[in-house]
């Protein structure tokens, strides 16, 4: 077995583990920084709309020696001002957008990018495009999102329960707010692309919860029937049981985002590429951090407010406690209440968390007592 695959064994049967629950103010700190980090970055600088979203022309030249900063240089000048954005197409050609241009002022531009660059003028194609199209795009895709949250809200209530729906919400826009704040920052353009990249990133991230969701919610089924642990200790359990599937899949959908946003985008010069590649990839590592260290610690916190919850915990305390009175290590309490546990089993209860300890603890000594002798 694989080293990686022996740590997921191992987290799996709860024989080692990180406290995700016990140190989640830490997450919840570097979250909120990261958020507020977004938030400035989207209001001090704004989002790049493309021009299907603010209007404009779209030029197409011919084959042409001159570079893509010059052309940007030059297609400035002659719009009056007006930002471009110039990429380069197969076979030299230029693709040329500029933002804020009527009907008038692009047969301007293109007369003077046919000179500039030297090429005929009816060589150099002119699209217009105007912003009514955006808005169009923009008003579905919010539609879109409303419906997307709401279903989600109303699943998750119906299958888990409304702790885990609004845990999973507030991910949801945990990974939104990130996504959009780091496109304001980095000033790609958004494009009809980068809408569909944000809506392909809430299903990942929505999955991802869930795996981790299903597993709590097996484990603490019946958790008010014993007394070896809280339920944000069989909250973490389930956290670690499915860290390394949660890594795998999401390293493995990173690597081809990977490919298009620095490959692509940054090597071969596919900027095309850039608008969804880079929406995808910060959309799909937040959703991985939020299901590990947001959504579940966010259930926890709210299910341990619960009277029986709290009830539970301080049984699980006293039980702890009265053990170490006696003298005796919190192994052997546990090795007791696995006992109880089993004892509870052979009737047909249901069991709470994973029980079973390493082989090599039982071999040649039986089942043991709890008692030291």
């Amino acid at each position: 077995m694989s080293k990686l695959g022996n740590i997921g064994a191992r987290l799996y049967r709860g024989e080692v583990g990180y406290d995700f629950i016990g140190k989640r103010k830490i997450w919840y700190g570097l979250s909120i920084l990261i958020t507020i980090v977004a938030i400035v970055g989207l209001g001090v600088r704004g989002l790049n709309m493309g021009i299907e979203f603010s209007g404009g022309a779209v030029f197409t030249t011919p084959k042409t020696s001159v570079s893509t900063s010059e052309a940007q240089h030059k297609a400035e000048a002659a719009s009056g001002g007006h930002q471009a954005v110039v990429q380069k197409l197969g076979g030299s050609a230029l693709r040329i957008q500029i933002s804020g241009l009527d009907t008038k002022q692009s047969v301007s531009v293109q007369e003077e990018l046919a000179k500039d660059l030297n090429v005929p003028v009816k060589d150099v194609n002119t699209q217009l495009v105007g912003p009514s199209w955006g808005e169009q795009i923009a008003n579905k895709a919010w539609l879109g999102l409303g419906i997307f949250m709401v279903l989600v809200v109303l699943y998750l209530a119906i299958a888990f329960e409304w702790r885990m729906a609004v845990a999973a919400l507030i991910a949801l826009i945990h990974d939104l707010t990130i996504t959009v704040g780091i496109y304001a920052l980095v000033g790609f353009e958004v494009t009809p692309g980068t809408v569909i990249g944000l809506l392909t990133i809430l299903g990942y991230s929505l999955y991802d919860t869930v795996v981790v969701f299903d597993s709590l919610k097996e484990a603490s089924k019946d958790i008010t029937k014993q007394t070896r642990f809280t339920y944000s200790e069989v909250a973490n359990r389930s956290i670690n049981g499915t860290l390394v599937r949660s890594i795998n899949t999401t390293v493995v959908a990173l690597l081809p985002v990977a490919g298009l946003l620095f490959v692509g985008g940054g090597v071969l010069g596919a900027g095309m590429l850039n608008d969804i590649s880079l929406a995808l990839f910060v959309g799909l590592a937040a959703g991985a951090y939020s299901s590990i260290f947001i959504a579940t610690p966010l259930v926890a916190d709210l299910k341990e407010r619960e009277p029986q919850m709290k009830n539970l915990a301080k049984r699980v305390k006293a039980k702890r406690a009265a053990a170490a009175a006696k003298g005796e290590d919190q192994e052997d309490a546990q090795d007791g209440a696995a006992d109880a546990t089993d004892a509870e089993d052979d009737d047909g209860s249901a069991v709470v968390g994973p029980r079973r300890q390493p082989a090599s603890r039982n071999r040649g000594r039986g089942r043991p007592s709890g008692k030291r002798r």
